[in-house]
């Protein structure tokens, strides 16, 4: 099989721009004498929520939204811990002002990231502009609120001079399928390779996206693959005989929760939690980095192993070289196939980068998401939602079970990597 091609990425950064907002901060002259650095504990952790919320707002709705979400909770991370000093930076070594307002810093930070990936639009620009004046208006003026405007502004550009050149929005050439078992568009849309380049891309935790490879998927022919094609053919079709109505119910709501959903559980745990912005800040930064790499990792392999979608394997196992595959070329999977291919599992390896991410932070699994189709889901261990994201992709349709289980194993090991060298208390 032949893999994927990448080109070499050339540095690709939007004009950066400071805000009205910014500007009429700074220009300010306070006369206030300077006092007492200000506690973590005593700094609004709402401005991480917050941008949080702006954020899933903002960025495009694609499997590269982690990534996105994860620049803008890196920036905001150093901003705060810069100034309160209770956790390592990430890759950085320039600390803030002590007694800097960690407010601002945080939502100037964000801001900043915000607008160099998506600010070329004037719409987007003076939403995010708008923002920022709201969140800066809730800081009082003076010699900390400047200082945290400013460290806030070095914090983000840290971030945006690490991810220039990163492989973003490279050309990539996906091989065309001539051979039973490798990927290929599927019906209705026949769409092309969606994000291709999200597998080459630099890592923002992992030493590489290929360090937690799972290896290659059950080879045709074998008890295993035969096994879960009929499974998938049997509970994931579309008018499935024997997948039961709350089976569906699961699978549809897995279907619905990426990608601002999740992040909308995380702010509801955080505020839940009554994290101090320091702890806030670390929660957000450390989930959605180990997601986006482990979202990376899975794109990593599904360009290596271009693996064929279960409706591929249904509609022509004709042609696969097994006397013990039936086709059939009217099958149809409950959700509509995304566009690329099966191995490993994107979703799964988010939900299981996730659930190990809160496990490790918090101590358990406390988690509410709300689909918009199929409601409020609560989820109490990293057993249950692991689990059922598995057994929903499979009644979806969409994925071989072992897919979804070593995807799992993908973000449970980034997530892992991730607090063990990362986001550690000073």
């Amino acid at each position: 099989m032949r893999h994927a091609a990448f080109p070499s990425m050339a540095p690709n950064r939007s004009a950066l721009r400071v805000a009205p907002a910014i500007l009429l901060s700074l220009a300010l002259i306070s006369a206030t004498p300077v006092v007492a650095a200000q506690p973590a504990g005593e700094a609004d952790p709402a401005v991480i929520t917050n941008w949080n919320r702006v954020a899933a707002q903002t960025v495009p709705g694609n499997p590269a939204s982690f990534l996105n979400y994860a620049f803008v909770h890196l920036a905001m991370y150093n901003a705060v811990v810069g100034i309160t000093r209770e956790y390592e930076l990430y890759e950085w070594n320039v600390k803030g002002p002590p007694k800097a307002s960690p407010e601002a810093a945080a939502a100037v930070a964000a801001h900043r990231v915000l607008m160099a990936n998506f600010g070329g639009s004037p719409t987007v620009a003076a939403t995010l502009d708008a923002e920022l004046a709201a969140s800066l208006a809730g800081v009082s003026d003076g010699v900390r609120k400047n200082q945290g405007i400013k460290y806030g502004l070095r914090a983000a550009d840290r971030i945006i001079a690490l991810r220039t050149g990163d492989g973003r929005f490279a050309a990539v050439t996906v091989p065309v399928a001539d051979a039973a078992g490798e990927w290929r568009p599927t019906p209705p849309g026949n769409a092309a390779f969606a994000v291709p380049w999200l597998g080459g891309v630099k890592p923002l935790v992992l030493n590489s996206l290929s360090q937690f490879d799972q290896g290659p998927p059950p080879a045709i022919g074998t008890d295993l693959y035969r096994t879960e094609l009929e499974e998938v053919r049997l509970d994931g079709a579309l008018n499935s005989a024997t997948r039961t109505a709350e089976e569906e119910v699961t699978a549809r709501y897995f279907a619905d929760i990426p990608f601002a959903p999740m992040e909308a559980g995380l702010r509801d745990l955080v505020t839940r939690y009554g994290l101090d912005i320091s702890d806030s800040a670390r929660l957000m930064a450390a989930t959605n980095a180990s997601v986006a790499d482990a979202l990376g990792t899975a794109w990593n392999g599904k360009l290596k192993y271009l693996w064929w979608r279960p409706i591929s394997a249904i509609h022509e196992a004709h042609d696969d070289g097994d006397p013990a595959t039936i086709p059939d070329t009217t099958w149809a999977p409950l959700i509509t196939t995304p566009p690329y291919p099966d191995w490993p599992s994107g979703l799964c390896a988010v939900v299981g980068a996730i659930s190990t991410s809160l496990q490790r932070i918090t101590g358990q699994v406390d988690l509410n998401m709300v689909s918009p189709s199929q409601g409020l889901r609560h989820f109490s261990s990293k057993a249950e939602i692991d689990q059922q994201c598995v057994d929903a992709r499979v009644w979806s349709g969409i994925h071989f079970r072992t897919t979804d289980k070593v995807a799992v194993v993908i973000g449970t090991s980034a997530a892992n990597w991730a607090l063990d060298h990362y986001f550690e208390r000073r």
